[in-house]
């Protein structure tokens, strides 16, 4: 391989490399007025409401993969953590550590990924960092990204607040990204148009809390890791009540359901990278599913089932033939390195 056509370890070095890198590739597809100070932090201006932060770090295998890559997978990541608090994103920091010996043709087209990703989203990179690790060390990219955003005053988004009788909505199909992962990883092609569902959520949250009444829409998680079931178990244990989920009503795509039939895989446990649960008093259940239906990244939502009285912390699926099973949270890591 070229070394002009791949990382060095003095790309890291904080010298010439380093600048041309930061120069003639990051500023050059991500720049904006705060980000091309190139000052150690960067300075915002005060915003009315309340601070919400977060941080996730990203080491997909593949870095790229149909509907996205690892750096989309980053920008929306941390925006729908935030969005999930209900908070309007404000900006992002950007931190990578690169291999040596990743191709430079790679790096970029991860890179103008990032930048239309965040400035389609309205939510800018306003700083960041670049490591550089030996060959061997690593695989080829790794990346955190962390998110400002804002809460307005009055807006109380959490698990805690759940409240018996609030109605489950998902706001679309699961497990598109996980199984979409685990294909591309085994080299296993299904018919369709199987893809990551990698979108920002922060616009759907927003019309959501516009729309409705203050105080009625009460908690929402992104079903990320550990899928549908394990998001659920968790609203089901910080609110001391049972989540029962109805299955024929839970939107599911044909290629994800023909890829876990083949793979022995619980589709309630896949990994989802742009879809919420959102939980709503019952009165206002109809109009936020036509909101969330209303929306680009909504239009497969659905109600799914409701929180009631029963054994805290426990989730209940009550199957298309009638019976009821107990969908505990996951245990192990069936899908490693998937976000």
């Amino acid at each position: 391989m070229n070394s002009k056509n791949c990382i060095l370890l003095d790309h890291g070095s904080g010298g010439i490399a380093s600048q041309e890198l930061i120069s003639g590739l990051f500023l050059k597809h991500l720049d904006n007025d705060v980000l091309a100070s190139l000052e150690d932090s960067a300075v915002l201006d005060n915003q009315p409401g309340k601070l919400a932060f977060s941080t996730d770090s990203y080491v997909v295998d593949p870095i790229f993969f149909p509907g996205g890559n690892i750096g989309t997978l980053a920008v929306h990541g941390t925006i729908n953590d935030l969005a999930m608090r209900g908070a309007r994103p404000l900006c992002l920091s950007l931190a990578l550590i690169l291999e040596e010996g990743l191709d430079l043709e790679e790096l970029e087209r991860v890179i103008v990924s990032i930048g239309v990703t965040s400035k389609e989203a309205g939510v800018p990179i306003v700083t960041g960092d670049t490591k550089v690790i030996p060959r061997g060390k690593g695989d080829k990219i790794f990346i955190n990204t962390s998110g400002i955003g804002i809460v307005t005053e009055g807006v109380n988004v959490s698990s805690t607040m759940a409240r018996e009788g609030d109605v489950i909505l998902l706001s679309g199909s699961m497990g598109d990204h996980g199984i979409t992962i685990m294909t591309r990883r085994a080299g296993i092609s299904l018919d369709g148009n199987l893809a990551s569902d990698s979108a920002p959520l922060h616009e759907l949250v927003s019309d959501l809390l516009d729309a409705l009444p203050s105080g009625c829409l009460h908690t929402l998680r992104d079903p990320t890791r550990g899928g549908v079931a394990t998001s659920l178990n968790e609203i089901a244990t910080a609110s001391g009540l049972t989540a029962v989920i109805q299955e024929t009503t839970i939107p599911i795509n044909n290629e994800v359901r023909a890829a876990c039939e083949i793979m022995g895989l619980d589709p309630l446990y896949l990994a989802n990278e742009g879809k919420c649960l959102a939980l709503v008093a019952p009165e206002r259940a109809e109009e936020a599913l036509q909101i969330m239906q209303s929306t680009s990244v909504g239009k497969e939502s659905a109600i799914i089932g409701t929180l009631k009285r029963g054994t805290p912390g426990q989730v209940v699926l009550r199957t298309n033939i009638g019976g009821s099973r107990v969908i505990p949270p996951l245990h192990g890591e069936p899908l490693p390195r998937i976000c």
